[in-house]
């Protein structure tokens, strides 16, 4: 008897070995799959989607229905990630209005099949639907979800996280990044590929999730990583014909070593804001969401993500330039021209962490918006940089503790809240910026300053303790305690006029139109329409999986269309298990 639980016992330690070997070996595989059978489990008893509006005292907002919109903004089209490329996102489209918003109902739906990060940013230009999953790009008829064309890539990604945020349009082309690193170009009619150019590195955890930008010729995309140890933020410029790097861009100090793809754009930025301890690579500052563009002056916005390890700031003292930053780059040259630091000291993960806006205000002003993770939003004055204003839109708790070895911190926004990204939205005919938001709160206990140190290049580098691979970014707070906010400011003073707080957290891109109504969704799948003007709830419901990705609006066979991204599973953000899909809503014609 003894010796059958003994061999019992050596098999089933055998077994464990085994698995435990086969985990480690196919980690990136298993990582999802683990974290879609707990999300599962929570999502059983998850509860219905509520929305709750509030209104400022006295904050009246005066609507001015003539007020002057960029040319392209008139278009029925959605040809980019943010629908211009200074990334204001208002649709000059009213057939959908407050009036009849409430007859809204989903017409079609496309299911791409796979589970996956799906924060694709849609764009609908010339007659077609454009949407990216990790793997594939696809085109849809706009009126009716048919697949025109659908292009799959086959490729070991570098990380567990399966994201895609989208695609540029230009000149019967589309451009789209991969998680092995490179940027791909398609011909838009057929989906047939094109070019590829690798300007990051899977080996060391680089990828290329943000959504690519088109203008002039150059297609403009950087690497994301910066969370890896010795992962360094690039920025790309690439020959939309051929794929050649025109000039690549160190968004923190090139150093001996570092590898160069294409022809450096001149930079003044060196080693003085760092002051790493010996031997502590620099890491951080990369992009994972997208890009703005002011046509006029020819320069390139870049939201610059964090410094590296994320909690811990004793390895690399300063400010760490230029991550925490907004850069500005020429965009023909990627030659430096300014930027403005949003996180002087960064030790909460606060990436700025959405694309800047640039929008010209009632009062007159021309004002960059920058809505990062720290919970602000911020605006400033486009030609001097000078603070105009920083309001708080979501809670801020325990932000200015410190954290140390052995010691847990609990604060917010934690390192998953704030707005994620999905930018600000501004409304000429409102003057408001509307913003979505992730009321979540993380709590962090630093490792000691010897094994922050000993984290081997090419591993996730965050200074937290936990043993758990799912804290390796802090522990947040458990499923449900978590909220979203939509925050409604006045683009010149800052101060708000309405928000909106719902039971999910808010990452959906944010869609105001001229038919007086703003479109957003939460991480629970619910949609919903608001009065622009005051935040009062118009239309909701329900139309699917966690709506992380874009919510943009277009006109379809002369109808005014709204499609959504539904259906995001991905390993940091607990959410409904459900395959990727498309929704398109517009009006019930049969009421």
């Amino acid at each position: 008897m003894k010796k059958t639980a003994a061999i019992f016992a050596s098999v089933l330690v055998a077994l464990i070995v085994i698995a435990l070997i086969a985990v480690y070996a196919y980690w990136n595989q298993f990582v999802p799959v683990a974290a879609m059978a707990i999300n599962y489990m929570r999502y059983l008893s998850a509860p219905a989607g509520t929305i709750v509006t509030e209104r400022a005292s006295g904050a009246a907002v005066e609507i001015n229905a003539a007020a002057p919109s960029a040319p392209a903004d008139a278009s029925g089209d959605w040809p980019s990630y943010n629908k211009t490329l200074t990334s204001g996102r208002y649709a000059a489209l009213s057939q959908i209005n407050t009036h009849n918003v409430g007859r809204l109902k989903v017409l079609c739906t496309y299911d791409t099949g796979q589970y996956t990060g799906f924060t694709t940013g849609l764009i609908e230009v010339n007659g077609a639907l454009i949407g990216t999953t990790e793997y594939d790009i696809f085109s849809l008829d706009p009126a009716n979800c048919h697949q025109n064309w659908r292009t799959h890539e086959d490729y070991e990604p570098a990380t567990p996280q399966g994201v895609n945020r989208g695609a540029a349009y230009m000149d019967g082309m589309l451009f789209r990044g991969t998680q092995d690193g490179r940027v791909l170009a398609y011909d838009f009619k057929t989906g047939k590929r094109l070019w590829q150019t690798a300007i990051a590195d899977p080996k060391i955890g680089e990828t290329v999730p943000a959504a690519p930008i088109a203008w002039n010729g150059l297609v403009f995309a950087g690497n994301a990583g910066g969370d890896i140890k010795g992962v360094k933020g690039r920025m790309y410029a690439l020959d939309a014909k051929t794929g050649r790097i025109a000039w690549e861009f160190y968004l923190v100090p090139k150093t001996a070593g570092d590898r160069t793809r294409g022809p450096q754009a001149p930079s003044p930025l060196g080693l003085t804001t760092w002051n790493n301890a010996q031997g502590i690579p620099i890491t951080g500052g990369a992009t994972w969401t997208s890009y703005t563009i002011d046509p006029t002056t020819g320069l390139l916005y870049i939201p610059g993500g964090n410094p590296a390890p994320d909690f811990a700031t004793g390895a690399r003292k300063g400010a760490n330039l230029y991550s925490g930053s907004v850069v500005v780059l020429d965009a023909k040259t990627g030659a430096y021209k300014s930027h403005i630091k949003i996180v002087p000291v960064d030790w909460h993960d606060w990436d700025v962490s959405n694309t800047p806006a640039i929008i010209r205000s009632r009062g007159g002003k021309n004002i960059l918006v920058v809505t990062p993770k720290n919970g602000f939003l911020y605006g400033f004055n486009l030609s001097d940089h000078d603070l105009l204003y920083q309001t708080p839109v979501t809670r801020r708790e325990n932000a200015s503790a410190t954290f140390s070895a052995g010691h847990a911190v609990h604060f917010c926004p934690g390192s998953t809240g704030g707005a994620e990204w999905n930018g600000p939205a501004y409304d000429p005919e409102t003057n408001l910026i509307y913003i979505g938001e992730v009321d979540w709160c993380t709590t962090v206990t630093l490792l000691s300053e010897k094994s922050i140190q000993a984290v081997s290049n090419g591993k996730p580098w965050s200074g937290e303790a936990s043993i758990n691979p799912y804290n390796t970014w802090g522990r947040p707070d458990p499923f449900g305690n978590w909220a979203g906010w939509v925050y409604a400011s006045d683009a010149d003073t800052g101060t708000w006029k309405w928000r909106v707080k719902t039971n999910y957290p808010i990452q959906s891109g944010m869609t105001p139109t001229a038919g007086g109504v703003v479109f957003f969704g939460d991480m629970g799948g619910n949609f919903y329409a608001v009065d622009a003007s005051d935040g009062r709830k118009l239309w909701g419901g329900k139309i699917g999986g966690a709506i992380g990705g874009g919510v943009i609006t277009y006109t379809a066979d002369g109808a005014q269309k709204v499609a959504v991204a539904t259906g995001l599973t991905e390993v940091l953000w607990p959410t409904e298990i459900v395959t990727a899909k498309v929704v398109v809503l517009g009006l019930d014609t049969n009421l």
